[in-house]
Protein backbone atom coordinates (compact mmCIF):
# COMPACT_ATOMS: atom_id res chain seq x y z
CA UNK A 1 0.00 0.00 0.00
CA UNK A 2 2.91 2.36 0.75
CA UNK A 3 4.36 1.65 -2.71
CA UNK A 4 1.00 2.46 -4.32
CA UNK A 5 0.79 5.71 -2.33
CA UNK A 6 4.29 6.78 -3.44
CA UNK A 7 3.59 6.08 -7.11
CA UNK A 8 0.24 7.91 -7.00
CA UNK A 9 1.63 10.81 -4.97
CA UNK A 10 -0.90 10.44 -2.15
CA UNK A 11 -0.93 9.24 1.44
CA UNK A 12 -1.42 5.59 2.32
CA UNK A 13 -4.63 6.66 4.11
CA UNK A 14 -5.97 7.87 0.75
CA UNK A 15 -5.10 4.52 -0.82
CA UNK A 16 -6.99 2.81 2.00
CA UNK A 17 -10.03 4.99 1.37
CA UNK A 18 -9.95 4.19 -2.36
CA UNK A 19 -9.90 0.48 -1.51
CA UNK A 20 -12.50 0.56 1.25
CA UNK A 21 -14.77 3.53 0.54
CA UNK A 22 -14.09 4.73 -3.02
CA UNK A 23 -17.20 6.93 -3.14
CA UNK A 24 -15.58 9.15 -0.47
CA UNK A 25 -12.55 9.99 -2.67
CA UNK A 26 -12.42 12.63 -5.42
CA UNK A 27 -12.68 11.01 -8.87
CA UNK A 28 -9.34 12.40 -10.12
CA UNK A 29 -7.51 11.15 -7.02
CA UNK A 30 -9.23 7.78 -7.21
CA UNK A 31 -8.16 7.42 -10.85
CA UNK A 32 -4.48 8.08 -9.98
CA UNK A 33 -4.58 5.49 -7.20
CA UNK A 34 -6.30 2.91 -9.40
CA UNK A 35 -3.68 3.45 -12.12
CA UNK A 36 -0.92 2.91 -9.57
CA UNK A 37 -2.61 -0.25 -8.30
CA UNK A 38 -2.85 -1.60 -11.85
CA UNK A 39 0.76 -0.69 -12.66
CA UNK A 40 2.14 -2.35 -9.54
CA UNK A 41 -0.24 -5.31 -9.62
CA UNK A 42 -1.15 -4.68 -5.99
CA UNK A 43 -3.46 -7.22 -4.33
CA UNK A 44 -4.85 -6.89 -0.84
CA UNK A 45 -4.38 -9.72 1.64
CA UNK A 46 -7.97 -10.04 2.86
CA UNK A 47 -7.12 -12.49 5.61
CA UNK A 48 -4.47 -10.15 7.05
CA UNK A 49 -6.81 -7.18 6.80
CA UNK A 50 -9.56 -9.07 8.63
CA UNK A 51 -7.17 -9.98 11.44
CA UNK A 52 -5.88 -6.41 11.73
CA UNK A 53 -9.22 -4.59 11.59
CA UNK A 54 -11.65 -7.25 12.83
CA UNK A 55 -13.68 -6.34 9.72
CA UNK A 56 -14.06 -8.62 6.72
CA UNK A 57 -15.72 -6.01 4.45
CA UNK A 58 -17.66 -8.93 3.03
CA UNK A 59 -21.42 -9.20 2.53
CA UNK A 60 -23.49 -12.16 1.45
CA UNK A 61 -26.08 -12.00 -1.34
CA UNK A 62 -28.66 -14.77 -1.44
CA UNK A 63 -30.74 -14.80 -4.61
CA UNK A 64 -33.71 -17.00 -5.36
CA UNK A 65 -34.89 -17.69 -8.91
CA UNK A 66 -31.92 -15.96 -10.53
CA UNK A 67 -33.06 -17.20 -13.96
CA UNK A 68 -35.62 -14.38 -14.08
CA UNK A 69 -34.87 -10.79 -15.04
CA UNK A 70 -35.92 -9.05 -11.81
CA UNK A 71 -33.94 -11.16 -9.30
CA UNK A 72 -30.90 -11.35 -11.60
CA UNK A 73 -30.76 -7.58 -12.17
CA UNK A 74 -31.32 -6.92 -8.46
CA UNK A 75 -28.41 -9.22 -7.53
CA UNK A 76 -26.11 -7.45 -10.00
CA UNK A 77 -27.14 -4.04 -8.70
CA UNK A 78 -26.49 -5.06 -5.08
CA UNK A 79 -23.02 -6.40 -5.93
CA UNK A 80 -22.17 -3.24 -7.87
CA UNK A 81 -23.32 -1.05 -4.98
CA UNK A 82 -21.33 -3.19 -2.54
CA UNK A 83 -18.17 -2.64 -4.57
CA UNK A 84 -18.81 1.13 -4.69
CA UNK A 85 -19.14 1.08 -0.89
CA UNK A 86 -15.86 -0.78 -0.39
CA UNK A 87 -17.35 -4.23 0.22
CA UNK A 88 -16.87 -7.50 -1.61
CA UNK A 89 -19.89 -9.72 -2.13
CA UNK A 90 -20.29 -13.50 -1.98
CA UNK A 91 -23.35 -14.63 -3.93
CA UNK A 92 -25.25 -17.84 -3.24
CA UNK A 93 -28.31 -19.12 -5.07
CA UNK A 94 -31.25 -21.02 -3.62
CA UNK A 95 -33.79 -22.88 -5.73
CA UNK A 96 -36.52 -23.26 -3.15
CA UNK A 97 -37.67 -22.24 0.30
CA UNK A 98 -36.51 -25.53 1.78
CA UNK A 99 -35.43 -24.74 5.37
CA UNK A 100 -32.36 -27.01 5.20
CA UNK A 101 -31.11 -25.46 1.96
CA UNK A 102 -31.70 -21.91 3.20
CA UNK A 103 -30.09 -22.62 6.58
CA UNK A 104 -27.10 -24.22 4.88
CA UNK A 105 -26.56 -21.19 2.66
CA UNK A 106 -26.82 -18.75 5.58
CA UNK A 107 -24.35 -20.85 7.60
CA UNK A 108 -21.92 -20.92 4.68
CA UNK A 109 -21.97 -17.13 4.44
CA UNK A 110 -21.50 -16.72 8.20
CA UNK A 111 -18.53 -19.10 8.05
CA UNK A 112 -16.99 -16.67 5.55
CA UNK A 113 -17.38 -13.89 8.17
CA UNK A 114 -19.82 -11.77 6.19
CA UNK A 115 -20.84 -8.62 8.04
CA UNK A 116 -24.36 -8.57 6.61
CA UNK A 117 -26.65 -10.39 4.19
CA UNK A 118 -28.94 -9.19 1.40
CA UNK A 119 -31.62 -11.67 0.42
CA UNK A 120 -33.52 -11.28 -2.85
CA UNK A 121 -36.67 -13.10 -1.84
CA UNK A 122 -39.53 -12.74 -4.33
CA UNK A 123 -41.62 -15.61 -2.97
CA UNK A 124 -43.79 -15.51 0.13
CA UNK A 125 -42.73 -18.93 1.46
CA UNK A 126 -39.07 -17.93 1.22
CA UNK A 127 -39.75 -14.79 3.25
CA UNK A 128 -41.51 -16.84 5.92
CA UNK A 129 -38.57 -19.21 6.19
CA UNK A 130 -36.14 -16.30 6.41
CA UNK A 131 -38.00 -14.98 9.44
CA UNK A 132 -37.21 -18.27 11.19
CA UNK A 133 -33.51 -17.99 10.36
CA UNK A 134 -31.34 -16.32 12.98
CA UNK A 135 -28.52 -14.84 10.89
CA UNK A 136 -26.58 -13.14 13.73
CA UNK A 137 -25.73 -10.31 11.31
CA UNK A 138 -27.90 -7.52 9.81
CA UNK A 139 -30.16 -8.82 7.06
CA UNK A 140 -31.85 -6.85 4.28
CA UNK A 141 -34.66 -8.55 2.37
CA UNK A 142 -35.66 -7.40 -1.11
CA UNK A 143 -39.37 -8.25 -1.08
CA UNK A 144 -42.54 -6.21 -1.40
CA UNK A 145 -44.29 -7.99 1.44
CA UNK A 146 -47.83 -6.88 2.38
CA UNK A 147 -46.95 -7.44 6.06
CA UNK A 148 -44.06 -6.10 8.18
CA UNK A 149 -41.07 -8.43 8.40
CA UNK A 150 -40.04 -8.73 12.03
CA UNK A 151 -36.30 -8.79 12.66
CA UNK A 152 -35.32 -7.86 9.09
CA UNK A 153 -34.89 -4.66 7.10
CA UNK A 154 -36.98 -4.51 3.93
CA UNK A 155 -36.07 -2.73 0.69
CA UNK A 156 -38.30 -2.95 -2.36
CA UNK A 157 -39.68 -1.33 -5.47
CA UNK A 158 -43.29 -0.29 -4.86
CA UNK A 159 -45.02 -2.89 -7.02
CA UNK A 160 -48.55 -1.68 -6.34
CA UNK A 161 -47.68 1.88 -7.27
CA UNK A 162 -45.98 0.74 -10.47
CA UNK A 163 -49.01 -1.32 -11.49
CA UNK A 164 -51.31 1.58 -10.59
CA UNK A 165 -49.37 3.83 -12.98
CA UNK A 166 -49.76 1.28 -15.78
CA UNK A 167 -53.51 0.85 -15.31
CA UNK A 168 -54.09 4.59 -14.79
CA UNK A 169 -52.31 5.23 -18.10
CA UNK A 170 -54.60 2.81 -19.90
CA UNK A 171 -57.66 4.42 -18.34
CA UNK A 172 -56.41 7.93 -19.17
CA UNK A 173 -56.00 6.89 -22.81
CA UNK A 174 -59.65 5.85 -23.02
CA UNK A 175 -59.52 2.11 -22.31
CA UNK A 176 -62.41 0.72 -20.27
CA UNK A 177 -62.02 -3.06 -20.52
CA UNK A 178 -58.57 -3.95 -19.21
CA UNK A 179 -57.50 -7.58 -18.86
CA UNK A 180 -54.60 -8.85 -16.78
CA UNK A 181 -52.12 -11.67 -17.38
CA UNK A 182 -50.74 -12.31 -13.90
CA UNK A 183 -47.52 -13.90 -12.75
CA UNK A 184 -47.37 -16.93 -10.43
CA UNK A 185 -49.54 -16.40 -7.32
CA UNK A 186 -46.72 -17.60 -5.03
CA UNK A 187 -44.64 -14.55 -6.03
CA UNK A 188 -45.04 -11.39 -3.96
CA UNK A 189 -44.49 -9.10 -6.95
CA UNK A 190 -47.17 -10.87 -8.96
CA UNK A 191 -49.76 -10.69 -6.18
CA UNK A 192 -49.04 -7.00 -5.53
CA UNK A 193 -49.37 -6.09 -9.22
CA UNK A 194 -52.62 -8.04 -9.55
CA UNK A 195 -54.00 -6.45 -6.38
CA UNK A 196 -53.24 -2.98 -7.73
CA UNK A 197 -54.90 -3.78 -11.08
CA UNK A 198 -58.12 -4.63 -9.23
CA UNK A 199 -57.89 -1.63 -6.87
CA UNK A 200 -57.25 0.85 -9.65
CA UNK A 201 -60.13 -0.40 -11.76
CA UNK A 202 -62.44 -0.28 -8.73
CA UNK A 203 -61.34 3.28 -7.96
CA UNK A 204 -62.55 4.32 -11.44
CA UNK A 205 -65.75 2.30 -11.26
CA UNK A 206 -64.59 -0.21 -13.87
CA UNK A 207 -65.09 -3.98 -13.61
CA UNK A 208 -62.05 -6.19 -14.25
CA UNK A 209 -61.97 -7.80 -17.66
CA UNK A 210 -60.74 -11.35 -18.09
CA UNK A 211 -57.71 -12.60 -16.14
CA UNK A 212 -55.21 -15.38 -16.75
CA UNK A 213 -52.11 -16.56 -14.86
CA UNK A 214 -48.70 -17.32 -16.34
CA UNK A 215 -45.22 -18.31 -15.21
CA UNK A 216 -43.35 -15.10 -16.23
CA UNK A 217 -42.48 -16.58 -19.64
CA UNK A 218 -43.22 -15.36 -23.17
CA UNK A 219 -44.78 -18.78 -23.84
CA UNK A 220 -47.29 -18.15 -21.04
CA UNK A 221 -48.18 -14.85 -22.69
CA UNK A 222 -48.56 -16.48 -26.10
CA UNK A 223 -50.92 -19.09 -24.63
CA UNK A 224 -52.88 -16.38 -22.81
CA UNK A 225 -53.35 -14.53 -26.11
CA UNK A 226 -55.04 -17.63 -27.56
CA UNK A 227 -57.40 -17.70 -24.59
CA UNK A 228 -58.24 -13.99 -25.02
CA UNK A 229 -59.14 -14.66 -28.65
CA UNK A 230 -61.33 -17.70 -27.95
CA UNK A 231 -63.25 -15.90 -25.18
CA UNK A 232 -65.03 -13.67 -27.68
CA UNK A 233 -64.82 -9.90 -27.66
CA UNK A 234 -61.26 -8.76 -27.06
CA UNK A 235 -60.57 -6.43 -24.16
CA UNK A 236 -59.46 -2.95 -25.16
CA UNK A 237 -56.15 -3.38 -23.33
CA UNK A 238 -54.01 -5.94 -21.49
CA UNK A 239 -51.83 -5.20 -18.48
CA UNK A 240 -49.18 -7.92 -18.29
CA UNK A 241 -47.31 -8.83 -15.10
CA UNK A 242 -43.92 -8.61 -16.83
CA UNK A 243 -42.40 -7.76 -20.19
CA UNK A 244 -41.82 -11.35 -21.31
CA UNK A 245 -45.51 -12.13 -20.85
CA UNK A 246 -46.36 -8.95 -22.76
CA UNK A 247 -44.04 -9.96 -25.63
CA UNK A 248 -45.72 -13.37 -25.79
CA UNK A 249 -49.20 -11.83 -25.75
CA UNK A 250 -48.24 -9.47 -28.58
CA UNK A 251 -46.82 -12.33 -30.66
CA UNK A 252 -49.93 -14.47 -30.16
CA UNK A 253 -52.29 -11.66 -31.09
CA UNK A 254 -50.29 -10.63 -34.16
CA UNK A 255 -50.16 -14.26 -35.36
CA UNK A 256 -53.96 -14.20 -35.23
CA UNK A 257 -54.11 -11.06 -37.38
CA UNK A 258 -54.83 -8.66 -34.52
CA UNK A 259 -53.08 -5.28 -34.72
CA UNK A 260 -51.31 -3.64 -31.79
CA UNK A 261 -52.14 -0.99 -30.69
CA UNK A 262 -54.92 -0.37 -33.25
CA UNK A 263 -57.07 -3.29 -32.03
CA UNK A 264 -55.70 -3.70 -28.50
CA UNK A 265 -53.12 -1.93 -26.31
CA UNK A 266 -50.51 -3.76 -24.23
CA UNK A 267 -48.48 -2.71 -21.16
CA UNK A 268 -45.71 -4.73 -19.52
CA UNK A 269 -43.63 -4.46 -16.35
CA UNK A 270 -39.82 -4.33 -15.79
CA UNK A 271 -38.52 -2.49 -18.90
CA UNK A 272 -36.16 -5.23 -20.00
CA UNK A 273 -33.42 -4.16 -22.47
CA UNK A 274 -35.35 -5.45 -25.51
CA UNK A 275 -38.59 -3.62 -24.64
CA UNK A 276 -37.85 -0.51 -26.77
CA UNK A 277 -37.02 -2.72 -29.77
CA UNK A 278 -40.26 -4.67 -29.88
CA UNK A 279 -42.61 -3.72 -32.69
CA UNK A 280 -44.53 -1.84 -31.55
CA UNK A 281 -42.16 -0.66 -28.82
CA UNK A 282 -43.48 -1.83 -25.47
CA UNK A 283 -45.03 0.55 -22.97
CA UNK A 284 -43.94 -0.73 -19.58
CA UNK A 285 -43.09 0.04 -15.96
CA UNK A 286 -39.39 0.52 -15.29
CA UNK A 287 -37.93 -0.86 -12.07
CA UNK A 288 -34.87 1.19 -10.96
CA UNK A 289 -32.55 -1.71 -10.18
CA UNK A 290 -29.42 0.42 -9.69
CA UNK A 291 -31.22 2.59 -7.16
CA UNK A 292 -32.55 -0.55 -5.49
CA UNK A 293 -29.01 -1.93 -5.11
CA UNK A 294 -27.74 1.33 -3.61
CA UNK A 295 -30.65 1.43 -1.18
CA UNK A 296 -29.91 -2.14 -0.07
CA UNK A 297 -26.29 -1.23 0.66
CA UNK A 298 -27.24 1.99 2.47
CA UNK A 299 -29.61 0.10 4.75
CA UNK A 300 -27.21 -2.81 5.26
CA UNK A 301 -24.25 -0.51 5.94
CA UNK A 302 -26.29 1.35 8.55
CA UNK A 303 -27.18 -1.94 10.21
CA UNK A 304 -23.54 -3.06 10.19
CA UNK A 305 -22.50 0.22 11.81
CA UNK A 306 -25.17 -0.18 14.50
CA UNK A 307 -27.46 2.56 13.14
CA UNK A 308 -31.15 1.73 12.94
CA UNK A 309 -32.17 2.44 9.30
CA UNK A 310 -35.87 1.75 9.81
CA UNK A 311 -37.80 -1.40 8.92
CA UNK A 312 -38.65 -0.56 5.27
CA UNK A 313 -37.29 1.46 2.32
CA UNK A 314 -39.59 1.77 -0.70
CA UNK A 315 -38.52 2.98 -4.16
CA UNK A 316 -40.89 4.20 -6.86
CA UNK A 317 -41.16 2.67 -10.32
CA UNK A 318 -41.62 4.75 -13.49
CA UNK A 319 -44.04 4.38 -16.38
CA UNK A 320 -42.28 4.38 -19.77
CA UNK A 321 -44.70 5.32 -22.56
CA UNK A 322 -44.05 3.78 -25.95
CA UNK A 323 -46.12 2.83 -28.98
CA UNK A 324 -47.89 -0.36 -27.76
CA UNK A 325 -50.59 1.89 -26.28
CA UNK A 326 -52.64 4.41 -28.23
CA UNK A 327 -55.67 6.53 -27.38
CA UNK A 328 -58.71 4.28 -27.56
CA UNK A 329 -61.81 5.55 -29.33
CA UNK A 330 -65.12 3.69 -29.10
CA UNK A 331 -65.63 2.42 -32.63
CA UNK A 332 -69.41 2.20 -32.25
CA UNK A 333 -69.72 5.88 -31.45
CA UNK A 334 -67.10 7.27 -33.83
Amino acid sequence: MVDVAKLAGVSHQTVSRVLNAPNMVRASTREKVEQAIAELGYQRNLAARTLATHRSRLIGVIVANSDFHGPAETALSVQSAAHESGYAAIQAAVRSADPKELGSVVSMLLNHSVEGIVVIAPQEQLVRELQRTAARVPMVVVADSPRPLDGMHEVCVDQRDGARKAVEHLIATGHRTIAHIAGPPTWLDATQRRRSWLETLAKHGLPPATEHTGDWSAQAGYEAAALLITEGALPEAVFCANDLIAIGVAAGLKDAGISIPEDISIVGFDDIPSAPYQRPALTTVRQPFKELGRACMEVLSAGIEGVEPGPRRTISATLVQRSSVQVHRNKTSS
